[in-house]
């Protein structure tokens, strides 16, 4: 059977797809890149936000569209946290709950009654083709939170914490390996409590693959701010390591952040970002962080601003406030005006781009290890290729050597304001 993967919102749902493709192949199904090609479509759905959730409507009724006689097959947060609505729309064969998402190859091919091939029709040790092509692979360490912010969704809908073994991730990362990726992130809900029902920790993960693993570069998908042991940031002694981490801080004022249920406050906030750029200066620290929470006065958002000058980030992901049913947030009082909640968010977009373009220039004229991706063609007939460095800076560089997904030494030269990247040369 032709089977087609879609995922909308976070890694953690591309990392999901990853294992579902290798699952099906392994079955001797194939992997197709156009919904029109397949005979079944699943579609992981996001409902982060309220937006997110009607992108995942849209999509799923462009895909039943797009190819009527496929079986639709829909997963996700959205799917989980709308199952009434989601099951009265057109086309819709089956929903997989979140807590179900271990074993979604198995119930689509069973629902189905799909044949499978009486041998594994993968060599062993071959990757997945929804990988073939690509230079880094999103791992899925771990599912669920057992903390409740009080905007937050997606806890609600992944459930508790379930994180997978040592062995399990490493032989993943291994396979990656052997075909040729270069690079891991590693993903879940909350990355930081890996191993709270193992009795391990991230640190202990990370540990393990550095010791079990050949992998040239491991990456931390969105970490939450808290349980981190003190000594975690010794890991990026390890050249293997990137020092670069996504600590959502959310707001920059201790009063917002209680009304929240963060569980880290501002200082002890600043105080990871201390840690990271004593052992790399070049440390990138990106961050998300929503305008407009319930109650937040001018006070506080001035004190929020401040605050995130003072810390200053190398990307920011910034959110107006968007109320989500069944979250203890959407039920608040003092709701903030919608045309001050845009103000703010304007304002700090602006910063967070001030901040970006300074972080990318402070960079310039210094060396960076890149693992350089996809080639194209400028208009002059140049090569261009464009890769990340090693603290996750986007970087161009033209060169008529062949460079996709192999890492190596560049210099950084100059940034380019338009494309909001840096411009280097080979070593």
């Amino acid at each position: 059977m032709n089977i087609f993967l879609k995922a909308l919102g976070c890694r953690l749902n591309e990392a999901e797809l990853e294992q579902w493709a290798c699952a099906f192949q392994t079955k001797g199904h194939v992997i197709v890149e156009d919904s029109e090609d397949a005979d079944i479509i699943i579609l992981n759905s996001c409902a982060v936000t309220k937006d997110a959730g009607k992108k995942s409507r849209q999509l799923l009724n462009r895909l039943y569209r797009q190819n009527p006689e496929a079986k639709l097959v829909i997963t996700g947060c959205y799917a989980s946290i709308e199952k009434d609505q989601v099951g009265e729309m057109l086309g819709v064969d089956l929903i997989v709950d979140n807590a179900q998402k271990d074993i979604l190859p198995t119930l689509v091919m069973e629902t189905f009654a799909i044949k499978t091939m009486p041998l594994v029709s993968m060599e062993p040790g071959e990757s997945t083709m929804f990988l073939r092509g690509r230079h880094r692979a999103f791992i899925k360490v771990q599912d669920g939170c057992r903390y409740r912010c009080t905007y937050c969704i997606v806890t609600i809908a992944r459930g508790e914490e379930r994180s997978r073994s040592l062995e399990d991730i490493s032989k993943e990362v291994n396979l990656h390996d052997s075909q040729g990726i270069q690079e891991v992130v590693l993903t879940g809900v909350h990355v930081g409590g890996y191993g709270s029902d193992l009795g391990l920790s991230l640190y202990d993960l990370v540990v393990h693959l550095l010791r079990e693993t050949d992998i040239p570069r491991i990456r931390f998908a969105s970490v939450e701010p808290w349980d981190l042991p003190e000594h975690f940031f010794s890991l990026f002694e390890n050249s293997r390591v990137m020092p670069h981490m996504h600590l959502p801080i959310q707001s920059g004022v201790d009063s917002v952040l209680r009304r929240m249920s963060r569980r880290c406050k501002t200082a002890e906030f600043k105080a990871l970002v201390e840690h990271a750029r004593d052992v790399d200066p070049r440390f990138n620290i990106t961050t998300d962080l929503i305008t407009g929470f319930p109650g937040e006065t001018e006070e506080e958002w001035r004190q929020t601003v401040d605050f995130v000058e003072s810390v200053g980030f190398g990307h920011m992901h910034v959110f107006s406030f968007s109320p989500r049913e069944g979250t203890k947030a959407a039920k608040l009082e003092n709701v903030v005006a919608p045309d001050v909640k845009k103000q703010r968010t304007k304002e700090m977009i602006a910063l967070a781009e001030k901040m970006k373009a300074q972080f990318y220039r402070d960079q310039m004229n210094t060396h960076s290890q890149v693992l350089w991706e996809r080639a194209k063609k400028d208009e002059q007939g140049n090569t261009l290729y464009q890769g990340y460095t090693h603290n996750y800076l986007k970087i161009q560089t033209v060169s008529e050597r062949p460079l996709e997904n192999i890492i190596v030494d560049t210099h950084l030269s100059s940034y380019d304001k338009e494309q909001q990247l840096m411009l280097g040369s080979i070593v």
